[in-house]
């Protein structure tokens, strides 16, 4: 099996929304610039993925799917032996992706009007869910100590009423990388527990975590939390499948399962069979591959911290301890934010997620993508030098 990062791989006119849709929304061209936004990765997945598809297309027959077994015999093998989560074939209900299917959650769990809970700034989709179920937003902002995201426990209380009915959590966390503690989530589930608000884990990330940390899947705390959590989860993030819109909804609860399941059939959903198929193939085979991406993405996140904070006076970069989505504070940053912004996209362009989208505390953030090849993020740097000289120049006039 050949595994090469360092690759270039030409993703331009191939519908690629990381780079085909890049001009319209940055007016960054795909043909001289850089994209580091949108979470997916420049790199092949494992070679049993698209030994599969090759398999497949030669076959040529592309029906409805039948028989999952082996695939949710391949979620189980890998809950346990990657995260200790002992999962049931009988609790996964299969969903077109993370994010619809925690939609489905909060249609299924909450009612118009109905409060949801987050841990801003946070991915960005959730306020769109949120938004377009017209269920309302209830915020809660992290704090930062000591360049490390921190749940604000004190204020939560404060935050919910009885028409809080979710809380949707994003874990490891997405900006950040923050990467949760078995006692922080356990104080967090016990205050939902205690308060009848379902636990909505968005685990998408949890594959994509450094040595030295540790994901704790929310589930495995306790049969009381387990009991009333629904876990997604999927391959997509760590293998590089988002395309396939194949996620899993991990539910050991028969009554909330039998109440979502209802809401997927309402929906009239069913299993993309190539979805099934790859997610079962990274599984079973995928795990030598991702050893190595972890690897590869821990050097690109050092590359880029030490290059980003000294190219760009005031930039801090947030050290993360997971995913491959480096967050960076521009608040100490000479400059106004939207002028920045604009030279970093018009002049030196790169392409980056605009803290704002994410929510309260992210309005001065910007976040990098950093699974591409490693020239890539040297390219980058390179051009940030070369483009804020300026700032440097200042402050070494004033130093």
């Amino acid at each position: 099996m050949t595994i090469d990062f360092d690759q270039i791989i030409d993703r331009r006119n191939t519908n690629s929304l990381k780079w085909d849709s890049m001009e319209a929304r940055y007016g960054v061209s795909p043909d001289t610039g850089i994209p580091m936004w949108v979470a997916d990765m420049d790199f092949r997945p494992p070679e049993a993925v698209n030994d599969m598809l090759l398999a497949n297309a030669k076959h040529g027959i592309n029906g409805y799917f039948g028989d999952d077994t082996d695939y949710k015999a391949s979620i189980v093998s890998w809950m346990e032996r990657r995260h200790d989560f002992k999962v049931e074939p009988s609790w996964i209900t299969t969903v077109p992706g993370v994010v619809p299917g925690y939609s489905l959650a909060i249609q299924a769990f909450s009612e118009p009007g109905d409060g949801v809970l987050v841990f801003s700034p946070v991915y960005h989709a959730f306020g769109r869910a949120i938004a377009a179920n017209n269920r309302r937003l209830i915020e809660s902002e992290l704090v930062q100590r000591d360049g490390v995201y921190q749940i604000d426990f004190d204020g939560l209380a404060d935050l919910v009423d009885e028409r809080t009915k979710v809380m949707l959590l994003c874990s490891p966390h997405n900006p950040g990388g923050r990467v949760w503690t078995a006692d922080e989530l356990r104080r967090l589930c016990t205050f939902c527990v205690e308060r009848g608000i379902l636990i909505v884990s968005d685990e998408v990330h949890h594959d994509l975590v450094f040595d030295g940390h540790r994901h704790v899947a929310t589930a495995t705390l306790s049969e009381e939390i387990a009991a009333n959590t629904i876990t997604f989860a999927a391959a997509s993030k760590t293998f590089n499948l988002a395309g396939f819109m194949t996620a899993a909804a991990i539910i050991s609860n028969a009554d909330i399962r039998r109440r979502y399941v209802a809401q997927v059939s309402a929906c009239g959903l069913g299993p993309n069979r190539l979805g099934i198929l790859a997610t079962t193939a990274a599984y079973n085979h995928g795990e030598v591959w991702l050893e190595a991406l972890l690897a590869y993405l821990k050097h690109n996140e050092a590359l880029l911290a030490e290059g980003l904070e000294a190219a760009l006076p005031g930039a801090r970069v947030m050290r993360m301890p997971s995913t491959y989505l480096s967050w960076v504070d521009m608040s100490e940053v000479d400059l106004p934010f939207k002028t920045l912004v604009e030279r970093m996209e018009k002049n030196a362009g790169i392409a980056t997620n605009h803290g704002a989208a994410f929510g309260k505390g992210g309005e001065l953030f910007l976040r990098f993508n950093l699974a591409c090849p490693k020239s890539v993020v040297e390219n980058a740097i390179a051009r940030l030098e070369q483009e804020f000289a300026d700032l440097r120049s200042q402050q070494t006039s004033f130093s």
